[in-house]
């Protein structure tokens, strides 16, 4: 007999569904709201939860429908001399189901004009109250279910008709929907009323939630919530001894916690695998391959006791073998072509091209995303099995790391016991899995729907003002991280304020989108202790203190004032600021009124008034980086203080007497990201608008004798002042480059940071050419990182021998 989870770790859909949030259902009924108390509000959501749960109720009813309509035709010919199947297995595997569809057709019937017709003030608690009553139609289903999927996968084997059947059954779409039909199988089907009954007592909650005490509804819903918990609890009770893998030793009832898609490296090689979470174990596995139409299943690769799993300390990990990562240049390539795909995706739909060969794009792009997801993630979380064994997974955020350390060492201050699982009992966890998974889809764009949010594309910028909440003096910091290309990405890092318990840092970062949608703060102690520190390349060893998340919806962050807000995290709250550019608004160079200063004014003024060949911001900030920044981690990609950065731009705007002593005292993120400012902030981007569109024509050529010819008399086409600042510029980075295993900045990596700010399209160019923000970043900026990354992957260029070698190149520029 299956089990019945009375959490809502079984039904993940539902929280998007209730608006009202399922996550922490507690199993008492929730207090009502007090009377008068938000009524207005609670009444409103009262409403979204309704409509959710009658989209959800109407999609039932027609997965309901398909599992009967099979039964007419095979029933007709059960009688006959050549029968699919026997009355008695017909009644086996479809028991219940037509009771159970005319209870919940009459139950929608009933509900849908009263959300339709909507009245603050309808009642319909006696709806809720009336299904709850007639639960006892589920325990006879429950108590069949067993038989009924035994017998569906004998008659499965024996009878190729009834296989064809039950593979393919078709369910209609919601009414409004643009699928007219979906296939599902059998067995899936069979799966859904038991879905169900978990399904309704978590929308009671919800609506209980959001109803006052003085509502008429409120005692009927308070009555049906009780039967349906009290129908969950006797279900989960009775207690088939043929279930012993779905509890725990101790007979506990044994819960999924958390699962997601992770990276693991074994022997060798990188494979996504599937890890589940329960109470007292901790299961990887990955999805076998099955025909189409097939139930998907899990195969299990291994599992840990919780009892027996431990964290290796940092000197064991040490003794690991070291994790290689993998280049930057390829993972660059990948999302390269994965935004090229993108792009055609796009122009396939807008000219209504044939389904057939966006499919064919879309799997394409699949490919790529999959090898990225696989190939990305660097940062190593070990465990071991005090038994032997250890296993290695590789993760793209420290944040994640943490939430799965923190979610095992949280089931592990529970006493568990040691246990060895029987074959037949991993079988039926494994089996479990399916149901309760709570990740469906590997996190990747192609498996989001049109109308899911693109993301955001520009610049957000971000203040962290200051922490509260902590118990003892730290010397504490935070980081911040935003996601790109499904995977997060840790952008900037505050600096470390010592000994305290109130950190005000009031730090202001500007961090680069790529289709983001959300925000991360981590909060760390910082660790002095050099016995502590550990010489895995990838591994952080400060201690997090705090960690949240918040999304960026585009209708809050798209203003042109600070929106402040705080986010909690254990106990900590960080205040902090931010408001968001657009890629469009940011392309918009502002030429500086004044010609007096450094900043906005054209690269020849500046060299001709200074007498100099490259302008002294750039020599003097170059020459800062390599003295004492060239073995920073991140150096150019993480973001340095905006105030410092204005302030240095203010001091070098007036030619300040003070520069040398400023710059000596300045953090040196601050003055990597004045440099960046003040190519950003050119009149025209170094390399020019005009040449502009032969840099991007010259990188896209694939004979290299013909591309090195392009690419050099491009460079000699540049103004003097803008080629020496950028042949100076370009011994600068392959410097910093070439200490890329202390920095973690390789080339490939460098260009990124510099690739979009030394070439842009011009505006007129960008709107002539782009329909969308996420195209800006798609496909321009990919072939600007990789112009720059041309220049920085060639032999040394002389500005001497540039000029002398005048060969010859067929297209006028």
């Amino acid at each position: 007999m299956p089990y019945i989870d009375e959490s809502p770790t079984m039904s993940p859909q539902l929280s998007a569904r209730s608006q009202g949030g399922g996550d922490n259902i507690s199993p008492t009924p929730p207090e009502g709201l007090a009377p008068g108390v938000e009524a207005g509000k609670g009444l409103e959501m009262r409403k979204l939860v309704l409509s959710g749960f009658l989209a959800s109720e109407e999609i039932y009813i027609n997965q309901l429908e398909a599992l009967l309509l099979p039964m007419k035709p095979l029933k007709a010919t059960a009688t006959t001399s050549q029968p699919v199947l026997t009355i008695q297995q017909i009644e086996t595997i479809f028991y219940k189901i037509q009771d159970i569809y005319e209870i919940h057709k009459e139950f929608y019937d009933n509900l849908c004009p009263k959300v339709q017709q909507w009245d603050s003030q309808v009642t319909m608690g006696h709806l809720f109250q009336k299904l709850a009553s007639q639960l006892g139609v589920y325990k006879a289903f429950v108590d069949n279910y067993k038989v009924a999927l035994e017998t569906a996968e004998k008659c499965s084997q024996s009878n190729n008709q009834f296989q064809k059947i039950s593979e393919e059954l078709k369910v209609k779409g919601p009414k409004d929907s643009k699928d007219s039909h979906t296939s599902v199988t059998m067995e899936a089907l069979l799966y859904k009323p038991i879905d169900r009954v978990t399904r309704s007592t978590l929308v009671l909650h919800d609506l209980l939630k959001h109803t006052p005490v003085d509502h008429p509804d409120y005692p009927l819903l308070q009555d049906a919530l009780r039967i349906s918990q009290n129908f969950l609890s006797s279900i989960n009770e009775d207690i088939d001894p043929r279930r012993t893998a779905v509890t725990t030793p101790k007979g506990e009832t044994r819960q999924l916690v958390k699962d997601g898609f992770l990276v693991e490296v074994s022997e060798s090689s990188r494979k996504l695998r599937h890890v589940f979470l329960f109470t007292d174990v901790l299961l990887c596995a990955k999805l076998k391959k099955t025909s189409a139409g097939k139930h998907q299943q899990y195969d299990c690769k291994w599992y840990i006791p919780l009892a027996d799993l431990v964290f290796p300390s940092p000197e064991e990990s040490e003794a690991s073998p070291q994790v290689h990562p993998f280049p930057d240049h390829e993972l660059e390539d990948m999302k390269m072509k994965i935004s090229a795909l993108k792009s055609e995706i796009q122009k396939e739909k807008a000219n209504k091209g044939q389904s057939r060969a966006i499919e064919r794009l879309k799997k394409k792009m699949f490919e790529n995303e999959f090898l990225l997801l696989l190939n990305s993630p660097t940062i190593p979380f070990r465990i071991h099995n005090r038994n032997g064994k250890s296993y290695l997974f590789l993760l793209s955020s420290d944040y994640e790391r943490s939430e799965w350390r923190e979610a095992i060492q949280k089931l592990q201050k529970k006493d568990l016991q040691a246990f060895v699982l029987s074959s037949v009992e991993l079988q039926v966890l494994t089996g479990s899995c399916f149901k309760l998974r709570t990740v469906h889809n590997i996190p990747v764009t192609s498996n989001k729907d049109d109308d899911e949010s693109p993301g955001l594309y520009g610049f957000l910028h971000v203040i962290v003002h200051s922490a509260k909440g902590f118990k003892q003096s730290a010397n504490l910091y935070c980081t911040l991280e935003v996601d790109s290309f499904g995977y997060f990405v840790s952008k900037a890092k505050t600096r470390v304020f010592r000994d305290t318990t109130e950190p005000k840092w009031d730090e202001e970062f500007e961090i680069e989108l790529e289709g983001s949608q959300s925000l991360r703060i981590l909060c760390y102690e910082k660790c002095y202790d050099k016995t502590k520190v550990n010489k895995d390349n990838n591994e952080i060893v400060d201690k997090i203190m705090g960690k949240g998340q918040i999304q960026l919806d585009p209708q809050t962050v798209e203003t042109k004032n600070w929106h402040t807000d705080v986010i909690e995290m254990n106990g900590i709250k960080v205040e902090f600021s931010m408001k968001f550019t657009s890629r469009d608004m940011s392309l918009k160079r502002t030429p500086s009124k004044k010609q007096t200063g450094v900043f906005g004014v054209k690269i020849s003024v500046v060299t001709k008034r200074e007498r100099s060949k490259v302008p002294y911001i750039v020599r003097q900030c170059v020459e800062e980086v390599e003295k004492r920044g060239i073995e920073e981690v991140g150096i150019y990609r993480i973001s340095g203080v905006a105030t410092d950065i204005q302030a240095l731009k203010a001091v070098f705007d007036a030619n300040n007497k003070d520069i040398l002593l400023m710059l000596s005292d300045m953090d040196i993120n601050a003055i990597a990201g004045t440099l960046k400012l003040y190519f950003r902030e050119l009149p025209e981007p170094l390399l020019t608008d005009r040449l502009y569109p032969a840099f991007m024509e010259g990188i896209a050529l694939s004979d290299p004798a013909a591309k090195e010819n392009c690419m050099m008399h491009l460079l000699r086409s540049l103004p003097d002042p803008n080629l020496i600042t950028f042949l100076f510029l370009l011994e600068h980075l392959k410097r910093v480059a070439e200490k890329e295993p202390i920095n973690k900045m390789s080339l490939h990596n460098l260009a990124t940071v510099f690739g979009p700010t030394l070439l842009r399209p011009s505006e007129v160019e960008s709107k002539a050419h782009l329909t969308s923000a996420a195209d800006i970043w798609s496909h321009d900026v990919m072939a600007q990182v990789q112009v720059l990354l041309y220049y920085l992957q060639h032999p040394p260029i002389s500005f001497a021998e540039l000029k002398r070698n005048t060969l010859y190149f067929s297209t006028d520029v």
